[in-house]
């Protein structure tokens, strides 16, 4: 929606030890050896595994079953797994495993407050949508396509990206309109464009695009851009776009005219009688102008927040293939006056409301891009728009909230969602950045640090593609599930237990699977309360999850069952992985 607001930020205390990044790369984990356990020490909590004996199981709960109203379809092109299920065969069972998962538990003391059980009763139909490829990814301003720091030759931001699988860079935001200039021939910068010490005005060009494609390349990112259309100038749009298609090729996945256009009238980029109307007359000028250089790209639009502009951009007459997006910041009501439930506090981002608006508003978007047969993406969301820091700012709820956010769409059928960030320094820049660099105020050097948030978008992103299940869960208080049966016929139950860590004990939770598990293995984000900062760890560390072939078995977990049963700490985001 808006540009975060620099906001000068308390002191962090102790540095994070430094850790490499990436996958693929050596990290502080747990190995997992047969018949071994390893244990990783945590903020002097236990997060490893533990040898159980043979056989050994946590005590069971009994599990009911409501079946909840299915989803709206998507049209993602990922084939959808069929409803039979993986069929069993005479092989015999593998030995019962020796070493299993050990949750980080509560914090010592905690005035526990008890959780009713959970069951999670997966099927073997599928719901229609998918978890696709890349659907995870961060947005960006159009003035940092300009930054040098974005290159195949920087490894921490290559590293970065990496830990999202395969995401999509989005470029645009307010700088797209404001302070940014595209030029192929060198030309001035105009010099009606304005800009700050933090937000400075930027020129690209095509040598900044070849740059970017190295990253691209090092990444396996794709990449989404967004032209000025505040400066009317099809011509320099379709320039642009021509100079895009040619270098990043496939990557190149979209293009947006304009950033926000509903908002022009109030911010004085057009006037005030100019509507969707006028906004729709642009449009097809500019697509037009870039359907002649650069056909195969498609037009993303309209990028709005504004309800009434969704029905005529996917009704809209253009040449080229449409992609319907709109922005999302669920808690924008910045001091709460019009919509307490909006307001960006931690009372509001774990509570049920915020999953439940969400759902709303996300299905109200998809209804004229289903009707017309469009994908939906949300190119650019976050927790909030509202300037500065606020308590849900760099927190482990954000994390929770992220998780929760990225799976929830894509069960509805949304294929992409870029989260907005800033490559602004850690100290004074926008703290709702998923990543942001070192050094001084303004003042960024080359290296890169992610945030709380960031950790539950690499929990996602390490989920293979599949297709969600249907599924049904009871209980289990503040908690969310999904089921994705993977290409592979492996099948993942994800839990987001949303849960106080501080208070909440942990939840019995029971999933009955639609055949019996030959194996069954988990991996868990964890943070020792809501409000803390820099303390979101996954299997133990600052880093993306332990590669699936390594991660340690469910407690108690025994071969051949079709119901599995153990406890789930609280303020946790667990992927429980079964192969059948």
């Amino acid at each position: 929606m808006t540009e975060h607001s620099n906001h000068p930020i308390e002191p962090r205390g102790e540095p994070q030890p430094v850790r490499p990044k990436g996958r693929g790369r050596p990290s502080p984990r747990l190995l997992i050896g047969a018949g071994a356990a390893v244990l990783a020490l945590v903020a002097g909590t236990v997060v490893g595994v533990a040898v159980l004996p043979l056989g050994e199981e946590e005590p069971g709960a009994g599990a009911s079953e409501s079946v909840a109203p299915p989803p709206t379809p998507s049209q993602t092109p990922v084939e959808t797994p069929s409803a039979s299920a993986s069929p069993t065969t005479e092989e015999p069972l593998p030995a019962p495993p020796t070493v299993f998962y050990e949750q980080a538990g509560p914090p010592a003391g905690s005035p526990l407050e008890a959780v009713e059980p959970m069951s999670i009763s997966v099927t073997a139909e599928p719901t229609g949508t998918v978890l696709s490829p890349g659907l995870v990814g961060l947005s960006l301003e159009a003035t940092d396509l300009a930054d040098p720091r974005l290159s195949g030759d920087n490894p921490e931001m290559v590293s970065s990206l990496q830990g999202l699988g395969t995401p999509m860079l989005r470029f645009g935001g307010n700088a797209v309109d404001r302070r940014f200039f595209w030029t192929s021939s060198g030309e001035p910068t105009p010099g009606d464009l304005e800009g700050d010490d933090a937000h400075p005005v930027r020129a690209a060009s095509p040598a900044d695009l070849e740059r970017v494609k190295t990253l691209l390349d090092a990444a396996d990112a794709t990449i989404s851009l967004t032209v000025d259309l505040a400066h009317f100038d099809p011509a320099r749009a379709a320039d642009m776009a021509m100079h895009a298609s040619n270098i990043f090729g496939d990557r190149l996945v979209g293009i947006t005219v304009g950033n926000e256009p509903n908002g022009y009238p109030s911010n004085g980029l057009r006037p005030d009688d100019w509507g969707v109307e006028e906004y729709i007359g642009e449009l097809k000028e500019y697509a037009d102008a870039m359907f002649a250089v650069a056909p195969d790209v498609p037009i993303v639009g309209p990028g709005t927040y504004s309800e009434s502009w969704w029905e005529p951009f996917a009704q809209s007459d253009l040449q080229q293939e449409k992609i319907l997006s709109f922005h999302h910041y669920p808690l924008s009501q910045c001091d709460g006056a019009d919509d307490p439930l909006g307001e960006p506090i931690l009372e509001n981002l774990m509570a049920p409301a915020i999953h439940d608006r969400a759902q709303d508003y996300r299905l109200r978007a998809m209804t004229p891009a289903n009707n017309a047969g469009l994908f939906t993406w949300i190119p650019e969301t976050g927790i909030s728009a509202c300037p500065g820091s606020n308590e849900t700012t760099k927190t482990h709820a954000s994390a929770l909230w992220s998780v929760d956010y990225a799976l929830s769409a894509a069960q509805l059928g949304i294929p992409r969602l870029s989260f907005h960030s800033s490559l602004l320094t850690c100290e004074g820049g926008p703290p709702m950045s998923s990543i942001c660099s070192g050094g001084p105020y303004l003042q960024p050097d080359a290296t890169f640090r992610e945030r709380a948030n960031y950790y539950g978008l690499s929990l996602v992103a390490e989920l293979p593609q599949g297709g969600f299940m249907k599924s049904s869960q009871e209980g289990g208080g503040l908690a969310y599930s999904y089921a994705v049966k993977h290409d592979d016929g492996s099948m993942s139950v994800i839990l987001v237990n949303e849960n106080n860590p501080e208070t909440a004990a942990q939840t019995e939770v029971t999933m009955t699977l639609p055949d019996g598990v030959r194996t069954g293995t988990m991996t868990q984000m964890t943070g020792p309360a809501y409000g803390a900062e820099d303390a979101t760890l996954i299997d133990g560390a600052a880093a993306p999850p332990i590669p699936a072939a390594d991660r340690p078995s469910l407690p108690g977990f025994v071969p051949g069952s079709t119901e599995v049963t153990l406890p789930v700490t609280a303020g946790t985001a667990t992927v429980f992985t079964f192969t059948f």
